[in-house]
Parts: structure tokens; C-alpha cells; sequence
């Protein structure tokens, strides 16, 4: 069993590509360090819409990319992810495809956050419970029963501090790209939150953040169909 971070970036800023390239090979470093600190055995990295290889040293990272669809952001993890996405252009269908097609899984990331892409009809492996705001746990959970797929888990960091809010814990006997595709297309995947108060203050943060941004908002009991990613209320507790 390996307890891996599906979801975690290694820059904390957007926009100054240069300079945030450059910034990359450190920030990589950092986040294995708090992996490693938090105990786990590995870390996804999962830039928004663009993929470069970093080989781990103090834990195994993962090959993945968080790829903006035409409805909202999709995990795409696995030994050979698409290095560059154009944000916006590629329907979550699509996405699913191309993931499949590389020999990778697709994971709709934080359902619940300016995201409409549990409503797509589409092949997708999992369904994640996002760190940034795990009062959504229960509302992943149904959604992954009411599609029949697994639940992973991870933390959404941008900052090193907040890896392994959120991670998987993964049914393997080896830990590598392949072996992680295959644990979460059979299910031998669960996700695990952190609920220290370390995590409770950083999410009570976010959950500001994402309020003013209108981002965050309840599922409803009539799917609206599909459409742009929604923006409405935000009640409940973290």
C-alpha cells in the first residue's frame, strides 16, 4: 500500500512563464520535502496545462497534468501525459481520449468548484475529493457512486506546505506510473483526508477565496445540463 498526493503543483503563481519555468526544478524539491515530511510515498504533478518530467529523489513523483477542458479542470495521471494543453479547448470527452490513448486515467478534480464536468457523459476513472475543500467529501462520494467509480484523493497544492492535505492511498505492489493507472481503473484506490488544524486554517482561507470568486456551490437535486461552470452558493461547514 502506498499513500501518494494525486494533485499537486509546483509553482504557486500564474502568468510570468519564463521566470515560473525557472522556478519549477525548486519548487518540485519542495514539495517532495513536505511529502516526504507528511509521511507519503509519492506526489502527481499536475501543472495547469502543461507537463514536464522531474525525476523524484526523496519520493517517487507521478506523471500527470491538470488540463483545462471546455467545462472545467481534469486530472490526467500516467506514464505518458500530453506535455502542453491549450486551456479551454478540449472537451472533457476529448480530454478522457487522449488520457486513454497515453496510457493514462482521467479524474474529474474538485466537482464542486467552478467545474461542470460531473455532468458530462464521458468515460472518466475517478472522481477526486479535493484538499482545498473537503466538506465536499460527501458530496464526491455520492457522485462516484451514482457514476460506479473510485474516489482518489489530493491535495490541489500550489504551495509545498499543503501537499498530503488530501491524498490516495493506493493497493499496489510496486509504486510506478503504470501500477497507479492501473490501482485506480480497478478500483484499489482510497482517499484519505487530513483534518489537523494546521489544514482546518488553510481551508478556511481557500473557502474565502473561492467564495469571493464565486466558485464554490452545492450539487443540485436536477442536474442543470450542461453548461458553463456555474456560480452560486457557497453554504457549509469545511
Amino acid at each position: 500500500m502506498f499513500a501518494i498526493d494525486l494533485h499537486a503543483h509546483t509553482r504557486f503563481f500564474h502568468g510570468h512563464e519564463q521566470a515560473a519555468a525557472l522556478f519549477d526544478p525548486v519548487g518540485v524539491r519542495l514539495l517532495e520535502l513536505g511529502a516526504r515530511y507528511r509521511g507519503l510515498d509519492g506526489v502527481a504533478l499536475t501543472n495547469h496545462d502543461y507537463y514536464h518530467s522531474f525525476s523524484g529523489q526523496l519520493v517517487q513523483t507521478i506523471p500527470g497534468i491538470e488540463v483545462s477542458s471546455t467545462k472545467g479542470h481534469i486530472l490526467v495521471v500516467g506514464p505518458d501525459p500530453p506535455t502542453r494543453t491549450s486551456p479551454g479547448t478540449l472537451t472533457p470527452k476529448e480530454v478522457v481520449e487522449l488520457a486513454h490513448e497515453r496510457g493514462c486515467v482521467a479524474i474529474v478534480a474538485h466537482p464542486y468548484r467552478n467545474s461542470t464536468v460531473r455532468e458530462v457523459d464521458a468515460e472518466f476513472d475517478a472522481i477526486e475529493v479535493n484538499g482545498k475543500h473537503p466538506r465536499t467529501e460527501q458530496w464526491a462520494r455520492d457522485l462516484a457512486e451514482q457514476y460506479d467509480l473510485p474516489l482518489v484523493g489530493g491535495s490541489d497544492a500550489h504551495y509545498p506546505m499543503e501537499v498530503g492535505r488530501a491524498y490516495t492511498l493506493v493497493d499496489a505492489d510496486t509504486l510506478t506510473p503504470e501500477s497507479v493507472v492501473a490501482a485506480i481503473r480497478d478500483g484499489r484506490v482510497k482517499p484519505e483526508v487530513r483534518r489537523g488544524t494546521f489544514d482546518k486554517l488553510v481551508r478556511r482561507g481557500y473557502r474565502k477565496v473561492h467564495q469571493q470568486k464565486e466558485y464554490l456551490h452545492r450539487p443540485k437535486e436536477e442536474t442543470p445540463g450542461v453548461g458553463e461552470p456555474p456560480k452560486s452558493e457557497t453554504n457549509g461547514d469545511d
